[in-house]
């Protein structure tokens, strides 16, 4: 039997959060958040069977991503969808348990511009050493100049915090397809901050004016997901201040960060360099044959 995918709904939660807790390998993607957030762009779909759950894309191409859920309990030779379509997003780990129960028939390929970039939350809080220079002093700029004030994220605030996008959006001119998906998932993720599970968020204000945000998601005990960060430049280490401070108040408590990926872009790619991974959660696309 095909699978049944029906539209990703918030009423699902429950279900899909219980797989993704018992799923060893998970990345940023299979957040709910990101699901959610990202739903009508890639127009994705989910189907609920024998303990996994699938997610499917129908654009820019049709693709199934990985299944979230046990995958040491599964059966794999039996899955018959596995041979049915394109399987992309598809985590390092379960790459390796499909290549070890189907010799043979896996055929991957590295998508390097999907690998998750994951970080120490405590080397990102002290930015200690050399490497770190540039950043602590930026975040020391920031704290001598401005009189701020950090604020977790909270439902009362996810206007101002709208109001913040819209006005990056312009001083950015979100233009190109991505900018527009991209501002699209955060005003779907910030309009359900109070009926998505788990969300956390910060918040910077200087002189009662909202200056940056942070939108985050755990997505392991030990892993915090960042999804979304924007600040306002006109605020010189407005960004180093904001990662920071969301770090310090938010994840005293979990040990790695994910910043999501780059998506091929260099000046992304530089970016997230520039704080120094302490390592990847590789992605391929796969095909099995039958």
């Amino acid at each position: 039997m095909p699978l049944t995918f029906t539209p990703i709904c918030l009423t699902d939660q429950a279900r899909y959060r219980a797989l993704l807790a018992a799923c060893p390998g998970a990345t940023s993607d299979y957040s709910l958040a990101n699901v959610w957030g990202w739903r009508d762009h890639y127009c994705l779909e989910w189907a609920f069977e024998n303990d996994l759950a699938w997610i499917r894309q129908t654009l820019p191409e049709p693709a199934v991503w990985a299944p979230v859920g046990d995958w040491g309990s599964v059966d794999w030779t039996a899955v018959r969808c596995l041979t049915e379509h394109a399987l992309v997003r598809v985590p390092a780990p379960l790459l390796e348990i499909w290549s070890q129960a189907m010799p043979g028939r896996v055929t991957a390929e590295a998508a390097r511009e999907h690998f998750d970039y994951v970080y120490s939350s405590r080397e990102l809080i002290d930015l200690k050493g050399n490497k770190f220079h540039k950043k602590k002093n930026l975040l020391a700029q920031f704290r001598k100049n401005y009189t701020f004030e950090y604020q977790p994220m909270t439902t009362e605030c996810v206007e101002s915090v709208l109001d913040l996008q819209e006005n990056w959006c312009r001083w950015n001119e979100c233009e190109s397809l991505a900018l527009v998906a991209e501002n699209e998932a955060i005003h779907k993720v910030l309009t359900g901050f109070d009926r998505i599970e788990g969300l956390v968020g910060g918040s910077l204000w200087v002189g009662g004016k909202i200056v940056a945000y942070t939108v985050a998601e755990r997505l392991t005990p030990d892993m915090l997901v960042i999804h979304f960060e924007k600040g306002d430049i006109h605020y010189k280490g407005v960004y180093q201040a904001i990662n920071q401070m969301f770090l310090e108040h938010e994840a005293q408590t979990t040990s790695l960060v994910n910043r999501e990926q780059d998506l091929g872009d260099e000046g992304l790619r530089q970016a997230k360099m520039s704080y120094h991974p302490s390592g990847f959660l590789e992605k391929f696309n796969v095909r099995i044959s039958a």
